[in-house]
């Protein structure tokens, strides 16, 4: 079973996770053999955290309770804390991860964390726009790796801008190979128009018992 460990701490953007979650933990879309997937929620300590929502999530594990092995996956949320060195154990694990070729996913201030660690130095990646980086990472030296692009999926690094979380969404659900193509295609159109059309496309794409 694959474990999909998502990172939460203080401020966390409660929005950037939120189609990902749901979709993962209901897997009302998911294709006919899909791997089985266990969803984790992990963090520095055991308290309590506050999102910047004010939902309250009690993590699952501690960092150093995550089992490195390359068919997991770390999920790094944007946040306003990210800055505060108690976080710097899940950044080490996101590295062992990178390092034995499993995935790790960045959105918004997640991705500036990454780079002030040297992991988006040598790796295709994105962020909040161009110079962003530079401007919150004095460590950052990833620029000739930068894509000037909403979210960037590129061996295994699935990294995102602020206002991309469905398409950031739609980059791990394709990495995990749990919908169909055309199931992830459907689905992300309706989500990205809100067009009717697209949404009876996404229902055609599923076995008829598991339509909803």
């Amino acid at each position: 079973m694959k474990t999909i460990y998502i990172y939460v701490l203080d401020t966390l953007a409660d929005w950037e996770i939120g189609h990902l979650t749901s979709e993962l933990h209901s897997k009302r879309f998911f294709k006919k053999g899909a791997s089985s997937l266990s969803i984790k929620t992990v963090s520095h300590s055991t308290e309590p955290i506050h999102t910047m929502g004010g939902m309250t999530i009690i993590p699952d594990l501690l960092t150093n309770e995550i089992v490195v092995s390359n068919e997991n996956t770390i999920l790094l949320p944007g946040a306003d804390t990210w800055s505060d060195p108690k976080h710097d154990g899940i950044l080490k694990k996101a590295k062992e991860f990178l390092s034995v070729g499993a995935t790790v996913g960045a959105i918004c201030g997640a991705t500036a964390a990454l780079a002030e660690q040297g992991l988006l130095d040598h790796r295709y990646h994105t962020s909040n726009g161009s110079g962003f980086l530079e401007m919150v990472s004095q460590q950052y030296k990833g620029k000739a790796f930068y894509a000037d692009q909403p979210s960037v999926s590129s061996n295994q690094l699935i990294t995102a801008n602020s206002t991309a979380s469905l398409l950031w969404t739609k980059h791990i659900i394709e990495q995990l190979d749990v919908f169909s193509s055309d199931t992830l295609d459907a689905w992300y159109n309706y989500f990205r128009t809100g067009e009717a059309t697209y949404f009876f496309e996404l229902m055609q794409t599923l076995p008829t018992n598991d339509a909803i």
